[in-house]
């Protein structure tokens, strides 16, 4: 079977839950429907707007409850860990991530290494946690001196390798901050035994992240999961499709063989038809999974990103935390937002269209509807727009507002 790179583009948007707008309003079950489909919700803290994995669900469900995250994970049906980042995953996934804790206990990872460097502070924050149960880094005293990037205090750094070892796990966030306790108080029915091999979960992983992208040639796939054995994730793919665990497909003017997941071979008999239809037009956090690996949404969007939240102020091309604007299909350009919650008010700094992208009606009319859902949803409901690029966007945008 043969489709155009546009029809890849509507496959990945479909399989994400963004081909079309949200139906009846969300609940609490769509939450985790969302991630389930997604397979992970990366996080992040930067609260310029909602954090990221909020404004993702935001994305795909419209107006819901955020709360619904934070009891979702406090319930048990999701859990922390590390896949393409820090992320929230559903728990029937535990299985597989509990290979990759267990496997960094070794003297190659850098976890182990500081825990076994620092037993002091690993076996007095351990013990802290079992005999006062759940707890904050913040509950700790000392500041500084962890070591790192960031030269966290040790109790913290402790709590962190003891997290990424899967000694502890975040049983539940406090305005967003974790609160650690012990796994097996966490997951109390799990048997280490149950844990798969590692040929195992890199086959599942690999399996789920080509479902998650609708259709991808095998070089994007190990990403999704940040499987570090890129050759060996290769030869597995290579294998899954020669055994018809995978689908082969031909994507025009890709050059290499493109592959599909089984679950979405209906996806892909529609996209061939012609038949998906992109109406959404949405902000997407610069950590959404359909932007999160920038080279691939060079790729298929044409769309170049890069974050500029370290950048120095006046070398920032586009602002500090931009959100890509998805309108039907396309990437079309990117807005500077902030959030001004005690004053009701959502900012936009600047709005900037890609080349070639024209400011018509329907883009005009879509974007201001994000916006207005958008600001809502944050409780800012006065949305004020800057400047632009094109410079007669910010206007026309401002009239649709109202």
């Amino acid at each position: 079977m043969k489709i155009t790179p546009e029809a890849a583009r509507h496959m990945l948007l479909a399989a994400q839950g963004l081909l079309t707008p949200p139906g009846a309003p969300a609940g609490k079950a769509d939450v985790l429907a969302a991630i389930r489909r997604m397979g992970a919700l990366q996080i992040d803290t930067i609260h310029i707007v909602a954090r990221s994995p909020y404004l993702v669900l935001w994305a795909r469900l419209g107006q819901y409850e955020p709360a619904w995250l934070d009891e979702l994970l406090a319930e048990g049906a999701l859990f922390e860990y590390w896949a393409h980042a820090a992320c929230f995953l559903p728990v029937e996934d535990y299985r597989l991530f509990r290979r990759r804790m267990l496997s960094q206990r070794v003297e190659q990872d850098s976890a182990y290494q500081w825990a076994r460097a620092h037993p002091e502070a690993t076996e007095a924050a351990l013990a802290r946690v079992r005999a006062e149960g759940p707890l904050r880094v913040a509950d700790f005293d000392g500041k500084g001196g962890g070591g790192g990037w960031w030269d966290h205090k040790p109790a913290k750094t402790a709590l962190e390798c003891l997290f990424d070892l899967g000694h502890l796990m975040i049983a539940r966030r406090e305005r967003f901050h974790r609160v650690y306790d012990l796994s097996e108080r966490v997951l109390p029915g799990w048997d280490d035994a149950d844990t798969p091999g590692a040929d195992a979960v890199r086959r599942e992983l690999l399996l789920r992240g080509v479902r998650a992208l609708g259709v991808a040639p095998a070089r994007w796939v190990h990403d999704y999961y940040r499987q570090k054995d890129k050759r060996a994730c290769m030869a597995e793919l290579a294998k899954l499709a020669e055994a018809g665990a995978l689908l082969s497909v031909e994507v025009e003017g890709w050059g290499e063989p493109a592959l599909v997941h089984p679950d979405n071979l209906g996806l892909l008999e529609q996209a061939a038809a012609g038949a998906l239809t992109p109406t959404v037009t949405t902000l997407l956090s610069p950590f959404d999974p359909v932007v999160w690996d920038r080279e691939r949404a060079h790729e298929l969007f044409g769309f170049f990103y890069r974050i500029e939240v370290y950048t120095p102020a006046a070398k920032r091309a586009y602002g500090y935390f931009t959100l890509p604007i998805l309108h039907r299909g396309r990437l079309v350009g990117r807005l500077d937002p902030k959030a001004h919650r005690a004053e009701g008010i959502f900012e936009v700094k600047a709005v900037h269209l890609e080349p070639g992208v024209q400011p018509d009606d329907e883009l005009v009319a879509g974007l201001a509807g994000a916006l207005r859902g958008c600001a809502a949803w944050h409780g800012t409901p006065e949305v004020i727009v800057g400047k632009s690029d094109p410079p007669e966007l910010a206007g026309a945008l401002q009239r649709a507002l109202g």
